[in-house]
């Protein structure tokens, strides 16, 4: 079993920037692969981004070129740095972590109950 507990969800003006954390803890995997999604009441959850045991990344169009994903493996936490947040970045951000697949398999899965371990989640409201 895999823990995971985020932090670093914040209110911040649009143009700012937030780095949230997700703190990993369990059972270690090799081919480890974990990412963010966010959710947001009335719409579909969405897979921001992932990473994998390779280092590789994948992104969501939406946050591309904005959000960056990363990893301290001695620490086991996992980071988002967010910069030039929108107000349509608003969301409950939720870490999850799996297995066996890669990053960019996974970014199409993360947000799915099967995908894996999830998060609590933390809430970033940019206005």
């Amino acid at each position: 079993h895999v823990q995971l507990v985020e932090s670093g969800g914040d209110s911040v003006q649009a143009g700012g920037s937030l780095r949230l954390s997700c703190a990993a803890s369990g059972r270690n995997y090799v081919k480890w692969c974990m990412g963010w999604f966010r959710q947001v009441p009335g719409k579909e959850r969405e897979g921001l981004a992932t990473l994998d045991w390779r280092g590789i990344t994948a992104y969501a169009d939406s946050v591309k070129g904005r959000f960056t994903i990363s990893k301290d493996n001695d620490k086991n936490i996992l980071y988002l740095q967010m910069d030039s947040l929108t107000p349509e970045d608003t969301g409950t951000y939720r870490c999850a972590a799996s297995w066996d697949v890669t990053a960019p398999a996974a970014l199409g899965r993360i947000s799915s109950p099967e995908f894996g371990y999830w998060g609590e989640g933390t809430q970033v409201t940019v206005s």
